[in-house]
């Protein structure tokens, strides 16, 4: 089971409220707050992309460009001494910091799927 969908390249999360009787979630990944909600998850895939839509309207009337979520670069924050490590693995292996970091990566989204 998911708990997320996708719609335009925007994820959403999808929560449930027991009190409410309703689905919700937000898009997550961006600053902006786009939340959505339904009582069935018919309503509530509809709502998502309604609200997906909404946004992506209301950021041409605007004339500014939509977050995009994901977009490959992000910071990480480790300790000094592994900073150190892995950049001696990564040149011992004639990579760039990036590259180790990506390939590390990959391999351990690989093995927890």
């Amino acid at each position: 089971m998911k708990n997320t969908m996708e719609y335009k390249g925007y994820v959403g999360n999808v929560e449930f409220s027991e009190e409410d009787e309703v689905f919700f979630g937000k898009v997550i990944g961006i600053r902006s707050l786009i939340s959505y909600e339904g009582a069935t998850a018919k309503e509530l895939i509809k709502d998502f992309h309604d609200a997906v839509d909404d946004y992506l309207a209301l950021c041409e009337a605007e004339g500014k460009e939509p977050e995009k979520a994901y977009k490959g670069s992000f910071n990480i924050r480790i300790s000094p001494e592994l900073h150190k490590q892995a950049v001696r693995c990564a040149e011992s292996n004639q990579m760039s910091l990036n590259s180790f970091v990506e390939k590390a990566l990959k391999l351990l989204v690989a093995s927890s799927l």
